[in-house]
């Protein structure tokens, strides 16, 4: 009887494809479970958004997105916000300061202040006490007056106990001043305001604190064309600046271009022929 031949089936080279066939349906059910848990979290991010945003008055996320997945969704930074409330406290408690100090300013100068002598005035840049040259100096000097020490005596009284940058500016009318100590209205203006500044620290103001300018009549306050006017700007004026806190923030320097390379320019003397030979 003869021997039966066994047939080897073929070895399928193929097997692989039903491991990578399952690899993949479990890759595409996983991003399929975390799209869905990401959507959840987003739609519950906008309602959080918009809650917050009726608390505290502002537009933070446009509702309409809330219902529409498919909109884009702004991403909020809650750090803005605490800086803007913190900037908003700092504004108001500076605010305050600068408001009772021009009161305690305005007290101790009331007299003046009835005379038309001396006005305190405040915005956003400080306190401004502006006094009229004639109370402090006599025309064309810088000597301060025996009567106008006691008044700067107050208002320095109520400075020292503060910690705010002073800046004293003299202003002078459009009237021509020369003299040997004087030679223009800029020399006068600025002996006048660093007279005031030194007499303001001698009675107590951190020197730290005060700067001195000298204006001339760059910046008059009335028309010079009349005595009164003129006698307006004759003035020194004592500015309590008003400092916020603020993140100071370098400024870039733009990228310099490489310097190009210049030639020599060609000469435009004649060319010269060369000399026979002999």
């Amino acid at each position: 009887m003869a021997r039966r031949k066994y047939h080897e089936e073929p070895e399928n080279h193929e097997r692989w494809l039903v491991s990578y066939a399952d690899f993949i349906t479990l890759l595409f059910a996983f991003f399929v479970v975390m799209y869905a848990i990401s959507s959840l979290n987003e739609g519950k991010y906008r309602v959080l958004s918009n809650s917050l945003t009726g608390a505290f008055g502002k537009v933070m996320v446009n509702p309409k997105t809330v219902d529409m997945p498919n909109e884009p969704v702004v991403k909020l930074d809650p750090l803005p916000l605490v800086k803007s409330t913190r900037a908003n406290e700092a504004l108001r408690k500076e605010k305050a300061q600068m408001t009772t100090m021009a009161k305690d300013i305005l007290t101790v100068l009331e007299p003046l202040v009835r005379e038309g002598k001396v006005r305190v005035s405040q915005t956003s840049r400080g306190i401004t006490i502006e006094i009229n040259a004639s109370l402090l100096f006599a025309p064309g000097e810088a000597r301060l007056n025996v009567d106008s020490i006691q008044a700067l005596k107050a208002i320095a009284g109520v400075l020292k106990v503060d910690t705010h940058a002073i800046q004293v500016e003299g202003h002078t009318d459009n009237v021509p001043i020369k003299n040997p100590i004087f030679p223009s209205n800029w020399e006068l203006s600025a002996v006048r305001a660093s007279t005031v500044a030194r007499l303001l620290t001698e009675n107590g103001v951190d020197e730290i604190r005060v700067t001195a300018v000298g204006q001339g009549a760059k910046l008059p306050v009335s028309d010079n064309d009349t005595p009164e006017g003129r006698a307006r700007n004759r003035r020194v004026s004592v500015t309590i600046l008003a400092v916020l806190p603020e993140a100071a923030v370098d400024v870039p320097i733009a990228p310099t271009a490489p310097a190009a390379v210049s030639l020599p320019a060609t000469s435009s003397l004649p060319a010269v022929a060369p000399a026979p030979l002999p």
